[in-house]
């Protein structure tokens, strides 16, 4: 075992809140179910990543009970599962010391959001010497709201501001920001249809 899929926060944290009705693929969760039963056909290790936010009072507080996988995943038995509370899966965590236990080096990555956790921990991934797979199809994210936009502007406002960057743009320049320089993009598809050939 060489690989290694990271599962990071595929959370009910993300469904608690308005933002969730603009997530650019609701059923992510099916697409990174496909990912975990490959990983698992092929002896690879699943690590499954949560965002935490202790004390904070919003939905990464583990207080309000959100800060729990989806409920579409099962986490197998002895499957590693790790709190966060940076943007990487890393900084915060002993995520690097268990894939070195593990003997891991190769990544494959999925999550959510596309751009900021999931993007975040390949560029880290990356430069500690892993092999990265950034699954793209398996990440989800929202628009963006422009810098200058009220903080507190409502999803109907955010998605009637011109200046709003949209999922789907977010996720194709996460593509081309990675490729080439952090990581090997990849899609669910192309992942099982390479298993398939290996069989």
């Amino acid at each position: 075992m060489t690989r290694a899929l990271i599962v990071i926060d595929v959370q009910e944290s993300f469904r608690a809140r308005p933002l969730w009705a603009t997530i650019s693929d609701p059923k992510v969760a099916d697409q990174v179910n496909r990912l975990v039963g490959l990983a698992r056909r092929a002896g690879d290790l699943v690590v499954w990543v949560l965002h935490s936010e202790p004390g904070s009072g919003g939905v990464f507080d583990p207080a309000l009970g959100h800060v729990r996988l989806m409920e579409e995943l099962r986490r197998a038995d002895g499957e590693p599962l790790i709190h966060k509370t940076s943007h990487n899966a890393f900084t915060t965590t002993n995520l690097q010391q268990l894939l070195t236990a593990h003997g891991i080096r190769e990544l494959t990555v999925c999550g959510i959001r596309t751009e900021q956790c999931v993007e975040t921990t390949s560029r880290v991934a990356a430069d500690l010497g892993y092999e990265v797979t950034f699954v793209v199809d398996a990440t989800a994210t929202n628009p963006i709201a422009h810098r200058d936009a009220p903080a507190d502007q409502s999803v109907a406002e955010l998605l009637a501001d011109p200046r709003t960057l949209s999922a789907e743009e977010i996720i194709r320049r996460t593509e081309y920001a990675l490729a080439g320089r952090f990581a090997s993009i990849a899609t669910v598809d192309q992942l099982e249809a390479a298993a398939e050939h290996q069989a």
